[in-house]
């Protein structure tokens, strides 16, 4: 993010347009300290982008009436989202707890609003003689990182190499994917050994991509205008972008998904393990099953993993291990260099069943046939554990159970801390009996 700013920062000066950032430590001091910023500027107009989970909803909430007891007008723009919150609703007249029905309704909207997928245009250049009034505001520098949460300096080159930061960066990448890769994308896209996604999270989360921008360019590269017709690459795509205006819809509607608690109140006392041995193992991509570990150490090596490897591990920790779900949700968050708020919770929502659609006796992933399935030649598994290089044929899947526990314990590969058959009862029961005692 940081590098982000900086990289706006150049291209707006450029036009002569200053960009002032600064680091508030307590974040009930933002709304003052913004009003201050406005008294010392002469500020009399406001502008910002809506963020829509609780405790920025109530930042903003504090920031209006602020500004109106001061004489300042405050304007909240939806930007985040190509369909804003509230606008869908299902034939009952609610919000859509269900993807597909909401997708549906998202596509028709959107074709009977297309001005939804409209592209602002570039600022221009501010007047002649504007730094002159305004030069202490240019004089600005973008902090390296923010106290306490220092990279070191080893993940500092990695993470410049693999994220290049910047608007520039993002249209480049997008354009590269919609010329080379959308086309399969369809066929290719749950396969984590095959450059066959877009890689282009991390510039949704940093905001250096818009949802809508990333929608239209796709869409104009169709044989139609319609979002579910023409290409197939294309549909599945624009069809996967729209997750993340689903999960913010459903976390506006239901704003304590973002509390720590799950969807439905019954689901509330599911009892959760805390074994923190279990826990460290999955953190590390050491729990014997080579596709979750393999997913793990790519998430600490880069801060990203496979959509398809973050359904499957999430799996593996809220249903085979049994493990509070919240705290992968956490750990994802704080690992993950695409973290976005509401989507990490709904996948995890997704993953563990609790959140909308929870599906929780049918939606437990088997890890060895997810392995089998997404990575039948062990590519992607034998790039991210090199201790399983040798490893042949489909062995690398289960080399414990498949002949090769000689070499996989010479390497120091671990053997599977859990027996996924006795797991998937487990938790099956766990959840059947917190079920219960929740109606």
């Amino acid at each position: 993010m940081l590098r982000t700013l900086k990289v706006l920062k150049e291209e707006l000066s450029k036009l002569d347009i200053p960009l002032w950032v600064e680091v508030v430590e307590k974040r009930k001091q933002v709304p003052e300290r913004i009003m201050g910023l406005l008294e010392r500027w002469g500020v009399r107009h406001l502008y910002s982008n809506m963020e829509y989970e609780v405790d920025e909803l109530r930042r903003e909430g504090k920031m209006v009436r602020l500004c109106a007891d001061r004489g300042v007008a405050m304007e909240v723009v939806h930007d985040t989202c190509v369909v804003p919150p509230g606008r869908l609703k299902s034939g009952s007249g609610n919000q859509y707890a269900v993807y597909s029905p909401w997708f549906r309704t998202w596509v028709a909207h959107v074709h009977d609003n297309p001005e939804l997928l409209e592209i602002l245009e570039p600022p221009s250049r501010n007047p002649q003689g504007t730094r002159e009034v305004f030069g202490p505001l240019f004089d600005c520098q973008i902090p390296d990182h923010v106290e306490g949460k220092t990279l070191p300096s080893e993940e500092q080159t990695r993470f410049r190499a693999l994220y290049p930061a910047g608007e520039h960066e993002a249209m480049k990448r997008l354009e590269m994917f919609c010329e080379e890769k959308v086309g399969s994308y369809r066929e290719k896209r749950n396969l984590p050994g095959t450059p066959g996604t877009s890689n282009l999270s991390v510039h949704f989360a940093a905001g250096t991509l818009s949802a809508r921008t990333a929608v239209r360019y796709a869409r104009d590269r169709n044989n139609t205008k319609k979002l579910n017709g023409g290409n197939e690459g294309i549909q599945t795509w624009i069809s996967e972008v729209a997750w993340r205006d689903f999960y913010k819809h459903v976390l506006v509607n239901w704003p304590y998904v973002c509390m720590h608690k799950p969807y439905k109140p019954e689901y509330s006392n599911i009892e959760w393990s805390y074994n923190a041995d279990h826990f460290e193992a999955w953190t590390q991509g050491k729990t014997g099953f080579p596709l979750v570990d393999a997913a793990m150490r790519q998430i600490l090596h880069t801060g990203y993993c496979h959509n398809r490897c973050r359904m499957v591990v999430a799996s593996f920790l809220s249903k085979d291990l049994l493990i509070d779900w919240r705290m992968g949700e956490r750990y994802f968050m704080e690992h993950l260099i695409d973290g976005d708020f509401a989507s990490n919770n709904g996948g995890w929502g997704f993953a563990a069943s609790v959140g909308v659609d929870p599906q929780p006796y049918f939606r437990i992933f088997n890890p060895l046939l997810q392995s089998e399935k997404f990575d039948p030649d062990g590519e992607y598994i034998r790039k991210w554990i090199p201790e399983l290089a040798g490893v042949q044929a489909k062995a690398i899947h289960d080399p414990y159970g498949r002949g090769a526990e000689a070499l996989a314990r010479k390497a120091g590969y671990p053997e599977p801390i859990v027996e996924h058959s006795g797991a998937r009862e487990r938790a099956l029961t766990a959840y059947k009996r917190g079920i219960a005692n929740g109606l």
